[in-house]
């Protein structure tokens, strides 16, 4: 793997994809789905508790780990279902100066 400043989304997705898309494909889609929600949710709460909500804070730590298992399951979904993350990003965001409104 890069060093994580060198890190792109293309080489991220690839690596998910080598290391998991076996057991990925055979879970499908909606099932994949299921964990993807799953650790949003963990992100939400870590997030809700960071902001000093809803009980005892968590450490930044978790709160970045939370955030990297929400992009690796981002990356296996866009796997399974053959996007490219790197280039629908730049179409999407970067070409053309971006998509109208806010964010």
């Amino acid at each position: 793997m890069t060093e994580p400043s060198a890190l792109t989304i293309e080489a991220f997705q690839r690596f998910i994809r080598d290391r998991y898309l076996a057991t990925d494909s055979a879970r499908g889609t909606p099932g994949t789905f299921m964990w993807f929600i799953e650790e949003v949710g963990e992100l939400a709460t870590a997030l809700h508790k960071a902001a000093g909500e809803g009980g005892a804070t968590t450490g930044g730590e978790n709160l970045a780990e939370e955030f990297a298992d929400v992009l690796a399951w981002l990356c296996t979904l866009a796997n399974i279902n053959g996007i490219d993350l790197a280039r629908a990003v730049s179409e999407k965001y970067l070409a053309r100066e971006g998509p109208e409104g806010t964010k």
